[in-house]
């Protein structure tokens, strides 16, 4: 049964109950499951594997298997995952209809990150220069609170959204920080050290400019710098992101997407899986999802911004 696939053995669980409890064999799902789980290219908060069987799936079998390898592969695998957005297309279609003959502001997203300023391809400027995959609807003279409105997008549904970036520090100190290898000082949060218990904890706060933002956006994408060979302060991001999603700032049910970017295909990544717990995303308290990026190609990217319309659309709803 190893040279059959995940799917065709769903197929043949179903003809009988002789196959349906012959194809439960959970060593040979532990077998799929690692070796699928590095190439999937998205995971969100429903379908991450706990921790747990994470560590059960790299380690040694022993006696019984303590956990259904079957059930945890059919949650995570996004092929899952589609079939059961597809089942759902007809209600969506009418949502959308019914939504589109009321009037609504776009849609407001806050983009942040390290994978905007540590890639050799710059995903925002790659963004700005290809309609064909994501149109540019204008760029508003608004401001929110003193900073620019950033770019008004327009997905392929003609939904149309707004994107605010927001970089570390200026243009120039980037520039010269990559010049000389140097690391960039991030001035949108500054440090509120505090003591719980013994220890010295780390905790991390928006700037008034930043707060502004949050206060008024409707979702978060996170620019994770996904490239395999560069090094990494997961600890650090994780404090980041959630001074920026601090429920204090506004609806703790905002969305978070995190775009998980490399450069160019040729570059070795870490898989959406991995980042998804070495960001800790599973303490997180709203939706998020994690997907597999090209900041050369745009690969990647209308999968990401498709779930976090929908879900915007949800919570605006509720």
């Amino acid at each position: 049964m190893s040279f059959l696939s995940p799917q065709d053995l769903c197929r043949l669980g179903s003809t009988g109950s002789y196959w349906r409890a012959a194809v439960r064999d959970p060593l040979l799902w532990r077998c799929f499951l690692l070796r699928d789980l590095p190439s999937w290219a998205s995971v969100d908060w429903r379908s991450l594997p706990s921790v747990e069987v994470f560590h059960q799936v790299f380690s040694e079998a022993g006696g019984n298997a303590l956990y259904d390898y079957m059930a945890v592969y059919k949650k995570s695998c996004p092929q899952s995952r589609r079939s059961l957005k597809s089942s759902r297309l007809r209600y969506g279609a009418v949502t959308s209809f019914l939504q589109s003959l009321v009037t609504q502001a776009e849609p407001r997203f806050a983009m942040f990150g390290p994978g905007l300023e540590e890639l050799d391809d710059s995903l925002v400027q790659k963004m700005m220069t290809c309609p064909e995959i994501l149109l540019v609807a204008g760029l508003p003279q608004r401001r929110i609170h003193g900073i620019g409105s950033g770019v008004s997008f327009q997905f392929n549904n003609n939904q149309k959204f707004n994107i605010l970036t927001l970089y570390s520090t200026t243009s120039v100190e980037r520039r010269r920080a990559r010049a000389e290898q140097a690391v960039v000082v991030n001035k949108m949060f500054y440090q509120d050290n505090s003591t719980v218990g013994n220890q010295q904890a780390v905790h991390y706060n928006v700037i008034a400019q930043v707060k502004k933002v949050c206060e008024v956006v409707d979702g978060f994408i996170y620019v994770a710098n996904a490239e395999a060979h560069k090094k990494h302060d997961r600890e650090e991001e994780l404090a980041h992101i959630l001074a920026m999603i601090d429920p204090a700032l506004g609806p703790r049910n905002r969305p978070l997407l995190v775009l998980s970017c490399i450069s160019h295909v040729d570059v070795k990544r870490i898989p959406c899986v991995y980042m998804a717990h070495q960001l800790q995303l599973n303490l997180l308290h709203q939706p998020w999802m994690v997907q597999d990026t090209v900041a050369a190609t745009l690969d990647g990217l209308l999968s990401g911004l498709e779930w976090l319309l929908e879900e915007a659309d949800c919570k605006n709803a509720q």
